[in-house]
């Protein structure tokens, strides 16, 4: 499996586990992971963790300038995905 592969799913993983705690965080009343890092996580490679994190377990989904953000990041995030693809091929 080529090394990109791995790290996108590690980024990918470590994302989702860090939504599923900054919930955890928010039902308990604690402080919270700020919603930079999230978007650093996000940018990072780990859009599909961080949404599989927020519709699992409804996290920020009702928080409707996070979604823009997200929307924001997972078109670019597609657009350098079909960019690499035209330069490999």
């Amino acid at each position: 499996m080529p090394l990109i592969v791995l790290l996108l799913l590690l980024i990918n993983l470590i994302t989702f586990i860090v939504f599923v705690y900054d919930k955890q965080l928010a039902k308990n009343k604690k402080n919270r992971i700020s919603e930079r890092s999230l978007f650093l996580l996000l940018l990072f490679g780990g859009i599909i963790g961080g949404i599989l994190g927020m519709l699992i377990f409804r996290h920020k989904t009702s928080k409707k300038s996070f979604l823009v953000k997200l929307f924001i990041v997972l078109i670019l995030q597609i657009g350098c995905v079909f960019a690499y693809s035209k330069v490999t091929l």
